[in-house]
């Protein structure tokens, strides 16, 4: 067990997607469980047990990428009078005869739509289509200050897990890569080896339906060791067209170590699976895509193509498997109901989860909330009232740009 730990923690202290993270994460979680129970102690048990139950079902609802992000300077509000738009509207022409040439009606015309959408766009809140959707309830929501309270401490610690579900089977193949090595080189005896492989291959074993983190983990730094061990990347390698060259390619550079150090420091799952995912490595993984069959509803090999299988992975790591959300509008209809969109991504939303979503939010927003997506290839509205749920199609014009 200790074995596998130091290789989680050496990859917690080292991963450039842990920086971010409070060291002292865990006297924080005391302090938030402080402030919770006096919550409780003030408004009651069960009040404050419904709302942590709202927002744990929400918590997936943050944008990845804001603690990367830096924040942009808002601009300058138009002072009255300013016309520095209708300036920048019309194209300069040096000689005054040509301006009817250069800037005709119908340019005149577009230019102008164009700034009242803009201005249309600025006063609407928010003015960009919002990923952090708690980020949005905690500042727009009707919300008791304690409620506010208890959805930023849940803010904050989904953020705080954010990167371990970044770096799922990067984490995982690394500290069983340090479990294997520090195991089968250090800790035990010839006479021990053999019930230790045993039980470590439980932790590693895949069935054909599933994904085993640990398995394709560590599989891909030995694979990755080895290859930079030998010299198996580059131009020359890549452009080999012998396969029996490609066996015996061996420049004994001894390589491997410092890049898996590398991969370690610098990858999440995403890249880590897009750059080192090759085609040989799933050819002698056996990797394959499956589906349903309709007539007997088992499940079958659909697919050994290396292309789709790489798609299919690449999708179900990004976002983590995940809808993208986004916030679009606070005010839609001019009623203060919430409108969420979907960007679809190819895979519809599963209609239960959406309902049970829509039903939460609209426990903190205290209005309808509605959510744009696409079912069936048909741009739909499924929209919750606080009694019950209702769907509806949507013009194919309304659209925002996520």
């Amino acid at each position: 067990v200790m074995a596998h730990v130091y290789g989680h923690c050496d990859f917690f202290k080292n991963n450039s997607y842990f920086a971010h993270t409070n060291r002292k994460m865990i006297d924080g979680m005391a302090n938030h469980a402080v402030r919770v129970r006096r919550h409780m102690d003030r408004v009651g048990v069960n009040p404050v047990e419904e709302f942590i139950d709202v927002c744990a079902s929400l918590d997936n609802l943050i944008d990845p990428w804001a603690p990367y992000r830096e924040s942009l300077p808002s601009k300058p509000a138009a002072t009255e009078g300013d016309d520095n738009d209708k300036e920048l509207a019309r194209l300069r022409s040096d000689k005054n005869y040509l301006d009817s040439y250069i800037n005709p009606p119908e340019f005149l015309e577009s230019q102008r739509k164009r700034t009242e959408d803009e201005a249309a766009r600025m006063k609407r809140i928010p003015p960009h289509p919002e990923r952090d959707i708690l980020a949005f309830l905690i500042e727009h929501a009707p919300l008791e200050s304690w409620e506010v309270d208890v959805l930023s401490i849940m803010r904050d610690e989904a953020y705080y897990f954010l990167p371990q579900m970044q770096t799922k089977i990067l984490n995982e193949g690394w500290a069983t890569y340090w479990h294997s090595k520090i195991m089968t080189s250090k800790a035990l005896r010839d006479d021990e080896i053999v019930d230790y492989a045993d039980v470590a291959s439980g932790v590693t074993s895949m069935g054909p339906t599933q994904l085993n983190p640990y398995k394709i983990g560590v599989e891909l730094f030995r694979d990755i060791e080895d290859r930079w061990n030998k010299g198996q990347f580059g131009p020359e390698w890549e452009r080999c067209p012998r396969l029996d060259e490609k066996e015996a390619w061996d420049k004994q550079l001894g390589l491997g170590k410092s890049r898996i150090f590398e991969v370690r420091k610098l990858y999440n799952d995403v890249n880590f699976i897009d750059e080192f995912f090759t085609e040989d490595f799933c050819r002698r993984q056996k990797f394959f895509v499956f589906a349903q069959n309709r007539r007997s509803g088992d499940m079958q090999i659909a697919s050994r193509e290396f292309a789709k299988i790489k798609e299919k992975l690449l999708h179900q790591l990004t976002n983590a498997g995940q809808p993208f959300i986004f916030a679009v509008d606070a005010n839609y209809l001019n009623r203060g109901e919430l409108l969420l969109a979907h960007r679809h991504e190819g895979v519809d939303l599963k209609l239960n989860y959406a309902r049970e979503t829509l039903k939460n939010i609209e426990k903190v927003w205290r209005r309808p909330v509605s959510i744009l997506t696409v079912i069936d290839d048909k741009p739909k509205r499924i929209r919750f009232d606080g009694r019950e749920i209702g769907m509806s199609d949507e013009s194919a014009a309304t659209r925002y740009s996520l």
